[in-house]
């Protein structure tokens, strides 16, 4: 836990203590009178109730639509399946703003929708919940899919020889098993929908307005700091407390399963019913995930002979110092060391948060690494730019800070998505490996590490596909010659034209592109049935 404790400490609380204590200290002292004048304000309590039930909203719809989804990658087996997989996961890692453009064009006025059946959403809050549900759905497939897939299918299938339904066999035995890894993607959806930023700002407008549109308000258009750091400390507060009841829920539920490989899990579809689900569930990912991704890719492609992408290829001094496209290897690289960083720490929180003998003071800490998912991303990177830059850590000008950042969102994906395989792990294999003489590290690579070695390929990709998706806290500590690809794209879509909005759409392609490269090889990696346990 050294690491992982250190890490969150100097990375995360410090710049969150310092952006906090600009915004309420003064040469008088704290000012703790002003959490109260700002919460009874009337617009910031209808703000705070907003963000809470389109959460949970949000939550619920991704679920009833993800959880089919999750049921068909893990136990049917379909031609184009390791395709759709990354297809699936591509929307996730999309810029909000690129994407909030993308849905706004469906559902908006002169939109698909509009053209085709004169219906807009887009002054409606349908057009939220469903643009959270197209960035979320990735979450809920991964995380309980991951391990679907790896649940013995005998156990169901013994309660059916028994007399149970399949809905009564799937209820009784597979649900149960599959109460923390549902409850982890649960947590994840409703922290970024919480936290929701991009998609409201754009498809809100001035009717709708989450905590975090009012942090980045207050912040950069008003330059409240005070108010700022009042609804950051309320921010912190709720997603603090809702933490602390999944951990205490969850952690009650938790026990040894067993697990199989993977790969002996999926079947063809048999019968009708799993041909309609199979049917009913690539709809859904054509309709919801595949069309706003379609609408992108056409826009670039307005121009004739590729002119906005050819128009990468220049620099125009003003909104780059370097070519938009060299923020396609820029990402490259950050990624890459961010994805390590964030395996490394999330990997050892893990592997302490799984032991059955741990602590009080180590399981709380389980509640502490989601922590970065749900406070201001904006308050993050402003609380950089404040806390490291003084010896002995000054990395203003260091381009570690950018993959540090983006590492601080990875890492609880790597612990949500590794911890549920950790614990199901039998504790007896281990006692067994060190009754016959293994070392601690031999235990853990002979008996831990062949077990998680798919699910950790899994929270590598999740580490990717956030990092490369980061935004919030990018944008603020991104050099201006190292651009970000969504750093990239949002200057330029801060910028009027043509030429710039359709460059834009060109680098949002790339963007996927890269992104659905990337996951593919890892799906080719996760399904590699070397190795059998």
């Amino acid at each position: 836990m050294a690491l992982p404790v250190a890490f969150f400490a100097l990375f995360f609380a410090w710049p969150v203590a310092a952006i906090v204590g600009r915004g309420l200290k003064t040469d008088g002292g704290w000012q703790f009178g002003r959490i109260t004048d700002v919460v009874t304000q009337p617009d910031i309590r209808h703000v705070l109730w907003f963000t809470t039930w389109q959460a949970l909203a949000s939550t619920a719809l991704t679920l009833l639509l993800a959880l089919p989804a999750a049921h068909v990658f893990a136990r049917l087996d379909f031609p184009g399946k390791r395709l759709l997989r990354a297809v699936v996961t591509v929307p996730f890692v999309l810029p909000t703003v690129v994407a909030g453009s993308a849905f706004l064009a469906l559902v908006g006025r002169g939109g698909l929708l509009d053209e085709l059946w004169g219906v807009r959403l887009d002054t409606t809050v349908w057009a939220i919940l469903l643009a959270h549900v197209f960035f979320n759905y990735a979450v809920v497939v991964r995380t309980v899919g991951g391990l679907w897939a790896q649940l013995d299918p005998r156990q169901e299938e013994a309660a059916r020889m028994l007399g149970a339904s399949p809905f009564a066999a799937w209820r009784k035995v597979t649900l149960p098993a599959l109460a923390p890894a549902v409850a982890a993607a649960a947590l994840m959806v409703f922290l970024f929908t919480f936290t929701s930023f991009g998609v409201v700002q754009i498809l809100g407008g001035p009717t709708f307005s989450t905590l975090e549109v009012e942090i980045y308000r207050q912040t950069s258009e008003v330059f409240d700091l005070s108010t700022a750091a009042v609804l950051t400390l309320v921010q912190f507060a709720a997603v603090g407390a809702i933490l602390a009841v999944h951990a205490w829920t969850v952690r009650r539920r938790e026990t040894a399963l067993r697990l199989v490989d993977p790969g002996t899990t999926a079947r063809r579809p048999r019968g009708v019913r799993q041909r309609a689900l199979l049917g009913a569930v690539l709809a859904t990912i054509a309709l919801l995930l595949v069309l706003p991704l379609a609408v992108l890719v056409r826009r670039s492609l307005d121009a004739p002979g590729l002119g906005y992408y050819r128009a990468l290829t220049n620099s125009d001094g003003g909104t780059f110092l370097v070519a938009p496209v060299h923020a396609v290897w820029t990402s490259l690289q950050y990624v890459a060391a961010a994805t390590a960083i964030a395996v490394v720490i999330g990997g050892l929180a893990a592997a302490a948060l799984a032991r059955r003998d741990a602590g009080r003071l180590v399981r709380g800490f389980d509640a502490l690494l989601m922590l970065p998912l749900g406070v201001s991303a904006v308050t993050v990177g402003f609380g950089f730019l404040i806390a490291l830059d003084k010896p002995p850590l000054d990395l203003r000008q260091s381009w570690i800070l950018v993959p540090l950042a983006q590492a601080l969102v990875g890492a609880p994906f790597v612990v949500r998505t590794m911890l549920p395989v950790l614990r199901a792990v039998d504790g007896r294999l281990r006692e067994a490996a060190a009754v016959l003489g293994a070392s601690p590290w031999r235990v853990w690579r002979e008996v831990d590490l062949p077990m998680v070695r798919r699910a950790l390929l899994v929270a590598a990709g999740f580490a990717f596909a956030v990092s490369l998706g980061e935004f919030g806290a990018t944008v603020f500590i991104a050099r201006p010659d190292n651009p970000t690809l969504p750093v990239a794209v949002a200057r330029l879509l801060s910028r009027p034209g043509d030429l710039n909005y359709g460059q834009a759409m060109a680098l949002s392609t790339i963007l996927m592109v890269v992104c659905a490269l990337a996951l593919l090889v890892l799906e080719r990696l996760r399904t590699d049935r070397t190795g059998e346990f």
